[in-house]
């Protein structure tokens, strides 16, 4: 770890990176250090570059305050707009690029949620007060890393380390200690950091304050990582994931969910999801993961969809043939249905991860079946049972609640003529 008490001195060497070469990146960094003013890449940018991880964010960070950063924006013609003016937070939006420029601060007062910060001039104090090491390190245009916290050799050694000590930083904002267990698992690897460990423990009735939307930000973000079963067993470990997620069950049918996902299975539009993930982790009816949706502060989509994963109207299995299949998917939906085929699997394979010859393949096709489902329309509509002359009101809905039942069962392959005379016998008209 540098002196602080001296001079902040680069400390290593990022190679040209692609991001940094980018015509509105060099504009932003030309008109930010127009007046002479050192302008540098922090926090994640700089982290992922070392990483060998793509770059998504680069923010940027001067001794300038956010006044000043506006008007050198300004004067170079670039848009500036002042999201977080008070927090010396200011977006820069050349082209289709947005770029966060961060004036350098230090915490003055903080609450466990939101901190009232202070300008300086600073480097080494401004990364004092950021999370972890791995986030601490910035970097100027010509590659030139400052370090002051190792955070380059924690990265190296997946060490996901606090800065300073561990309770202070948990204790000013809360969320660390959820970011702790995200960035272990994008980042880390055993053993763990022993300090952070216990002050997650120690501190986790603390997550009891954070917002519904920043808890699920965070969890998402686990539950999107490579092998998000061990960091939520350590989560279980450690009673952070009680506070977090008091329905979480078994990890198993998590653990092979993620599996098939990432590494069994090469399919189509076959993605890691976290709210499917999040359906393998809880054991819950409709009510109980409709009690998530609301904490979690969840889209009505994700609700019904969570909802629709916790009891399923249709158990789906490999068994089932042809025409039971295709009446499961209308019913459920293609994303639905594939969502629960592996999440039945997944639950198979976790009570026995020896399954017989043939079997995995049955649930491989049951699989890419949903997937391929292409939805079909049912070939009529209300005022075709008006055309027939039947009086509008609820016979017309039970008519056609009974057509569509004969339809489904005649495995869809009736059409609109069809219909329309199974209808006519239906209601008893010529």
């Amino acid at each position: 770890m540098q002196d602080r008490t001296q001079p902040l001195a680069p400390t290593g060497k990022l190679p040209p990176q692609p991001w940094m070469e980018f015509a509105e990146t060099r504009a932003v960094v030309a008109a930010l250090g127009r007046d002479g003013a050192e302008v540098r890449f922090v926090g994640g940018c700089v982290r992922d570059a070392l990483a060998h991880r793509p770059v998504k964010d680069i923010d940027l960070a001067t001794r300038d305050p956010p006044e000043k950063v506006i008007a050198l924006l300004e004067a170079a013609g670039i848009r500036a707009i002042p999201t977080g003016i008070a927090h010396g937070t200011v977006t820069a939006v050349t082209g289709t690029r947005h770029f966060e420029i961060t004036t350098l601060r230090i915490d003055v007062e903080t609450d466990g949620r939101r901190a009232k910060v202070a300008f300086t001039d600073d480097w080494a104090a401004d990364a004092a007060r950021r999370d972890f090491t791995i986030n601490a390190m910035s970097c100027s245009l010509a590659g030139d890393i400052y370090d002051p916290f190792d955070g380059m050799f924690d990265l190296a050694q997946g060490r996901i380390r606090f800065v300073g000590r561990a309770a202070e930083r948990i204790q000013e904002d809360a969320l660390r200690l959820l970011r702790f267990f995200r960035f272990y698992a994008t980042f880390g690897r055993p053993p763990t950091d022993a300090e952070a460990l216990s002050a997650c423990r120690g501190l986790a009735p603390l997550v009891d304050a954070l917002s519904g939307e920043r808890v699920r930000a965070e969890l998402f973000r686990i539950l999107l990582a490579p092998d998000p079963a061990s960091v939520i067993s350590l989560m279980q470990g450690e009673r952070v994931l009680e506070r977090v997620l008091p329905e979480a069950g078994d990890v198993g049918r998590l653990r092979v969910e993620a599996w098939l996902t990432t590494t069994a299975l090469r399919l189509d539009g076959l993605e890691p999801d976290a709210l499917r993930r999040l359906a393998a982790l809880v054991r819950v009816n409709h009510d109980g993961a409709l009690r998530i949706a609301a904490r979690l502060r969840l889209s009505n989509a994700e609700r019904d969809r969570l909802a629709a994963l916790a009891e399923p109207p249709v158990a789906l299995g490999p068994e089932m043939d042809g025409r039971v299949r295709r009446r499961a998917f209308h019913e459920l939906g293609a994303g639905v249905a594939r969502d629960l085929a592996l999440l039945a699997w997944a639950e198979e394979i976790a009570k026995n991860p020896h399954p017989p010859p043939g079997r995995n393949d049955a649930w491989t096709a049951l699989v890419e079946d949903a997937g391929a489902w292409t939805p079909v329309a049912f070939p009529l509509k209300g005022r075709d049972a008006l055309a027939l002359g039947i009086p509008s009101g609820e016979r017309v809905g039970e008519l056609l609640g009974a057509l569509e039942r004969w339809w489904i069962d005649g495995d869809f392959r009736a059409g609109r003529e069809a219909c329309l005379a199974k209808l006519r016998e239906l209601a008893g008209v010529g």
